[in-house]
């Protein structure tokens, strides 16, 4: 089962949330942030080289020290202020018609080591390092964690109690998602939240954050081997996490652009699909896939749809089964020759969230060759492959909404 626990959070007085908040670090570059941030903005202190003229690079020693000083500088403002006692928070997402409720806690790192906390991607050790610098140099987890677990009853027995209430928290960001917050104070309560995580559920799965997750585990390890007093309750070995119930999330497709058709003119790569798939011109109106091992396709300006044929994907094999399995074998590597998404500077990938017209326009502008996008993989599909301790192709999952930095921050000291 999981180790979980309550912490008493670091965040933003109710009448300034919306000044602090921001999106978390990875899904903005510098010019980005540093047009976003207002003054109050987590980003000074989650992407401190906007504080630079001109604009620092994000691992130079200065901006590190930029961002402790910024998250000093913030408490002491009363920008972000730690409550009085540990306690659990219900975090919600709205996206449409859509919302998602998670439990922000703590995590354990040897959950993590022991594979109860359950990864789908590899990682890589260059980010793991900066994200490790972060924590170190902040003693705190800034941005938390995305998690999954398998629906429990008794946990959404007690979130929808909670949500009834009013939340501490609730604005609309500018992607028009709503984010709302409650604080989870009561004291039986806070103990019976533990009691079921520690009791009757039994994973975590990495949603979004293997970085962040990974360098969290290595940071506990790291200061448990150093202290003279070791112990696996001190604080250092807890991190950050919202977890959510399976049944909530939904993964957005992960599509696919390509800058050259490897030798091939549009004419010779459509016959060259045919092999494998069945070719056709898609919906105008809808090019979007329509299920498991349908594609679309944008190449000089039409959309097609690629059907694989029997035989070209494994539906017993969690990882065959995957349609960025099938069109990284099929076409990115057989026909475009690219063997590695990981390293290959002719391709970029493209979250659903932006459609299908982001696709159409890249490729329109000359910038990219032909576009793919994919159907989106299952929850249940990750879950799967995470037991069976299998590791997905790069790029596969796309999660939206993005979790708002700064609602919480969880202190190592």
């Amino acid at each position: 089962m999981v180790r979980v626990k309550p912490f008493a959070a670091i965040r933003p007085p109710k009448d300034i949330v919306t000044e602090v908040a921001a999106p978390p670090y990875d899904v903005l570059n510098s010019e980005e942030a540093f047009r976003m941030a207002g003054p109050k903005s987590l980003l000074h202190i989650t992407r401190p080289e906007i504080d630079f003229s001109p604009l620092a690079g994000e691992h130079e020693p200065r901006v590190y020290d930029k961002a402790v000083e910024n998250f000093k500088e913030w408490k002491r403002k009363g920008y972000l202020v730690q409550d009085p006692k540990p306690m659990y928070y219900v975090y919600a997402q709205t996206m449409g018609s859509r919302t998602q409720y998670g439990l922000v806690l703590c995590a354990h790192t040897d959950d993590y080591a022991s594979g109860i906390i359950k990864k789908h991607e590899l990682t890589r050790k260059d980010k793991e390092d900066d994200r490790m610098v972060h924590v170190n140099i902040q003693n705190a987890n800034i941005e938390p964690v995305f998690f999954a677990y398998r629906d429990n009853p008794s946990l959404a027995a007690i979130v929808s109690g909670v949500v009834a209430g009013e939340p501490e928290y609730s604005f609309t960001d500018e992607n028009g998602f709503i984010h709302s917050f409650w604080v989870v104070s009561d004291d039986a309560l806070i103990s019976r939240i533990t009691q079921i995580f520690t009791t009757e559920v039994q994973a975590f799965y990495v949603a979004d954050g293997h970085h962040r997750t990974a360098a969290a585990a290595r940071v506990g390890a790291e200061r448990r081997a150093a202290d003279p007093a070791p112990s696996p309750e001190k604080e250092y070995n807890w991190f950050m996490a919202v977890c959510f119930p399976q049944s909530q999330l939904a993964i957005i497709d992960y599509n696919r652009v390509v800058r050259d058709l490897n030798g091939y003119s549009a004419e010779g790569l459509l016959k060259a699909l045919e092999e494998d798939f069945e070719v056709a011109p898609a919906p105008a109106a809808n090019p979007a896939p329509k299920g498991l091992h349908n594609f679309s396709m944008y190449l000089g300006g039409k959309w097609y749809s690629l059907t694989a044929r029997e035989g070209r994907y494994d539906d017993s094999d969690p990882i065959g089964v995957l349609d960025v399995t099938v069109l990284s074998r099929l076409v990115l590597d057989k026909l475009l020759g690219i063997k590695d998404l990981r390293t290959d500077k002719r391709i970029d990938f493209v979250g659903g969230i932006r459609g299908l017209g982001e696709l159409s326009r890249r490729v329109d502008s000359g910038e990219m060759a032909v576009a793919f996008a994919l159907y989106p993989v299952s929850m249940e599909q990750l879950i799967r492959i995470a037991d069976a301790g299998m590791i997905m192709p790069p790029k596969t999952t796309w999660f939206e909404p993005k979790l708002r930095s700064g609602l919480a921050i969880h202190s190592l000291l």
